[in-house]
């Protein structure tokens, strides 16, 4: 069951050209529609809809001026209004989240556009602040994302759980929905000798320079993208670099209901400790 409750409040709104500009916009791609869990961006959870948890935490990261759900819904425009956030309408026929981005961001005007994934509800506002951070500290990097060493098994074999390889510098090489790096030995050479595990878990969070985002989003859908249903491989498969930023934070993506019930439970665990 779909249900929300309104919590009026207020955010910076950065299509308000007589406010302060924004030089940092996170921005929330969601639709309604979706093959395993339709309407899961409205999804209860603890009392508010999923999108506003996502929201919330995309505000109190440090360095974001300003947050915008873009979609495609009037469902999700009106939740999104009630509990005071900035909305945009777009298109229906978006293929990835990072061309609906597009479509809204020529009329933000600002330097960073941040993809926060509307199916994140416990996104750490430090994970925002650390790709931003990857675009801050090095003028040439025009796309970041976050990776994370796969403690479980499980995952390695999940196609749900999107791998990424990188270079020495932590500029991706491949992501995949396989198992990669595919390890031919038993005993691997990197246990015993001092080396990190080479099995990363990517977090599905970017930030870009606009002009960037704009440039890529110009560029045809490629093969391996669609291959693999990953958007970033567009970025790779066109000759261009992402930075991806080691992180010890940990977040659930929801996909199913059942991924849903997992926030739940996580929601109340946090509730009985406080």
């Amino acid at each position: 069951m779909l249900e929300f409750v309104v919590h009026p409040v207020r955010f910076p709104n950065p299509f308000d050209r007589a406010a302060q500009p924004s030089r940092v916009v996170a921005v929330i791609p969601a639709r309604y529609q979706s093959t395993r869990f339709p309407g899961k961006p409205l999804a209860d959870l603890a009392g508010k809809p999923m999108i506003e948890h996502v929201y919330q935490r995309a505000a109190s990261a440090p360095g974001i001026d300003a947050v915008v759900v873009a979609t495609d819904d009037v469902r999700i425009a009106m939740v999104v209004e009630r509990f005071g956030g900035v909305v945009r309408m777009t298109r229906s026929i978006h293929r990835s989240g990072m061309d609906r981005i597009a479509e809204i961001a020529p009329a933000l005007g600002c330097e960073i556009v941040v993809n926060v994934q509307g199916d994140e509800p416990l996104v750490e506002p430090e994970m925002i602040a650390q790709v931003v951070g990857a675009l801050d500290q090095d003028p040439d990097v025009h796309m970041s994302t976050l990776r994370r060493q796969i403690t479980d098994r499980a995952d390695y074999s999940n196609p749900n759980v999107v791998k990424v390889v990188v270079d020495r510098r932590g500029n991706a090489l491949y992501f995949s929905r396989a198992p990669i790096p595919w390890v031919r030995e038993s005993d691997p050479p990197y246990v015993g000798a001092g080396l990190t595990s080479p099995f990363q878990k990517h977090i599905g969070l970017y930030a870009y320079r606009r002009d960037f985002l704009l440039k890529l989003t110009e560029l045809p859908p490629t093969q391996l993208e669609i291959a693999e249903s990953l958007e970033q491989l567009r970025v790779l498969e066109h000759g261009f670099r992402i930075r991806v930023v080691e992180t010890q934070y940990e977040s659930i993506g929801v996909d199913t209901p059942q991924d849903l019930e997992r926030v739940r439970h996580h929601l109340l665990k946090v509730a009985a400790r406080a």
